[in-house]
């Protein structure tokens, strides 16, 4: 089994929870998940044994009841028997207009994470996915001040998934291993204080932000411009959306992190930074999950004639990452059992927009989609 806990039990946890139920019980096909059923790990040996929020509305409710906002289908009945726990808030939610509350308003960060790793011994946890909203984050220059803002109590410095991925490295240790799955912009994988505090303590980490939408097709479209020897003029990529990610992303500091993680496939693909603007532009909530994505690229072929690449879409937000972490917990659950502590670049190289480690680059995604089954030993698909 893949005993799985969901930290932010928003849209993509939810659709997450209603997919994975309703492939379990045979309703649907596992579109949208990359390896389907060719892992040791199959998709019905995962379990979601706990849930975190800290929407008031959400905390303390079943599962079953909490997904009803954003899946109106016919509902599996498994998901009844999940509570939402209070997590770790630290302004995660703030100027949105959601009444929240945190376990950091009852006792200081030290007592909380002793508490989750309390409850996560219980629940025999395997793999954590990160799916809170984006943050505005700083990261950390070293282990000593990460443990400090801890040991001190300094809110103002951590953000909930910081706090997190450490409780998550004090369980692994405690447990011999675990998996952090950090599908938002934070940089874990990408910050080298926890990478290795990750290392000693036997957890693996797959990040940083889940790359779904246009952002891979971007990256492809790049190599193959690249491949041929095309001079890329300039890049615009934007996208609007109406669900709470996108609400969140309308705070400059937040929108300055995703930006960040989706530009950064530019100069790592084409060897230069070509001119661009990518970044998420705006929130109308008439769209809902169904976020709108543009793409317009202007580039140099022979006898310099100049093209132009023109492409938009309508891609459903949430379920395109909800599909990409059913293989993420099970390759989590694989890395543990490897002992591959740290982070995991052929992993991340595919399935995440800022693949860490810090030092490591985007790649074309058919080559780190090859690289990733190598990984899981898993034969060539386009040899």
């Amino acid at each position: 089994m893949v005993r799985v806990a969901i930290l932010g039990q928003g849209y993509v946890g939810s659709i997450f929870a209603v997919g994975l139920e309703r492939i379990k019980a045979g309703e649907i096909e596992p579109h949208g998940v990359p390896l389907q059923d060719e892992l040791p790990y199959k998709i019905k040996d995962i379990e979601i044994v706990a849930s975190y929020d800290v929407d008031k509305n959400k905390v303390g409710k079943p599962l079953s009841e909490i997904v009803k906002n954003y899946w109106k289908g016919k509902l599996p009945e498994s998901l009844g028997k999940v509570p939402i726990r209070k997590g770790v808030h630290l302004r995660s939610l703030r100027n949105l207009p959601i009444e929240a509350e945190g376990l950091e308003s009852e006792a200081p960060l030290k007592e909380v994470v002793a508490k989750l790793v309390e409850e996560w011994k219980e629940l025999k946890v395997d793999v954590f996915v990160n799916v809170c909203t984006t943050e505005a984050f700083v990261p950390f220059k070293s282990r000593a001040e990460l443990e400090e803002a801890i040991e001190k109590n300094h809110t103002d410095r951590l953000t909930a998934t910081q706090v997190y991925a450490y409780a998550a490295c004090k369980y692994a240790r405690e447990m011999g291993g675990a998996a952090f799955v950090n599908t938002i912009p934070t940089l874990i994988a990408n910050d080298p204080v926890y990478v290795e505090f990750a290392k000693e303590s036997n957890l693996v980490i797959f990040g940083d932000d889940g790359a779904t939408g246009a952002t891979p097709l971007t990256a492809d479209i790049l190599a193959h411009l690249a491949q041929r020897n095309r001079f890329v003029k300039d890049i615009a990529q934007f996208n609007i959306g109406g669900n709470t990610d996108f609400l969140a992303l309308t705070d400059k500091e937040r929108n300055k992190s995703k930006e960040f993680t989706k530009s950064s496939v530019v100069e790592d693909i084409l060897g230069y930074d070509a001119p661009h603007y990518i970044k998420p532009t705006g929130f109308l909530e008439p769209l809902g999950d169904k976020k709108f994505i543009a793409m317009h690229m202007e580039y140099v072929s022979f006898n310099g004639a100049v093209d132009e690449l023109v492409i938009t879409g309508r891609i459903n937000d949430s379920p395109a990452l909800a599909g990409l972490i059913v293989d993420l917990v099970r390759l989590g659950k694989m890395a543990v059992e490897r002992k591959e502590w740290g982070t995991v670049y052929p992993v991340n190289a595919f399935y995440m927009k800022n693949p860490g480690p810090k030092e490591k680059k985007n790649l074309p995604r058919i080559i780190a989609y090859e690289r990733m089954r190598a990984w899981a030993g898993l034969p060539a698909k386009y040899e």
